[in-house]
């Protein structure tokens, strides 16, 4: 039985991509220098011929076909990237970040559970100083006492604050709230 020509010369072109892997390596790394990187193009790139091979003209130039798609896979990842920013630390990543509300919700309960079993001194001292960002002297002369009275009183709820809510020496509570925040962190005159 005598093939036709045809027949001998039909090769289906997805059995010929394999034969094209070195050269597509090979261009790959010439454009990423980078031979991890050349080989995931190389990956990405038979993967969309092979997706897209309702679109590949039967008797043309296959590896034309498949260098075409491979540079314009890697131009179209150099253009995403160009409008990516650089984050390798995660630093940028960080400052976008934000917590839950709830979290600031939480802690602002448990910091209000917390000051009632303070004494109205040390509470009232905390509060004009570290919520409301009385002075020391506008604080004092609200509760009618010494400057260094109030320094004292606030001083003593933070510490007390922080055995009520188990915190470690330094640490606030986690919240997004502001005023909890303030309470925690002393006055911005650093008393």
């Amino acid at each position: 039985m005598n093939d036709t020509p045809e027949q001998q010369e039909f090769i289906d072109p997805r059995d010929e991509i394999v034969t094209h892997l070195p050269a597509l390596r090979a261009f790959a790394r010439g454009l990423t220098g980078d031979v991890s990187g050349a080989d995931d193009l190389v990956q990405e790139t038979v993967l969309k011929a092979w997706s897209k091979f309702s679109q590949y003209n039967e008797g043309t130039n296959l590896r034309a076909w498949l260098f075409t798609i491979l540079r314009n896979t890697y131009l179209s990842k150099r253009r995403k990237q160009s409008r990516e920013v650089s984050d390798g630390e995660g630093v940028f990543a960080a400052r976008m970040a934000s917590k839950p509300d709830h979290d600031g919700r939480l802690a602002l309960q448990e910091l209000n559970a917390a000051m009632k079993l303070l004494p109205v001194e040390q509470r009232e001292a905390l509060i004009l100083v570290g919520a409301m960002g009385f002075s020391i002297e506008e604080a004092a002369q609200t509760c009618g006492c010494a400057p260094g009275t109030i320094k004292s009183r606030a001083n003593r709820a933070r510490k007390a604050l922080v055995e009520i809510l188990h915190l470690e020496k330094g640490e606030l509570p986690d919240s997004t709230d502001k005023s909890v925040a303030m309470v925690m962190a002393g006055a911005p005159n650093g008393f």
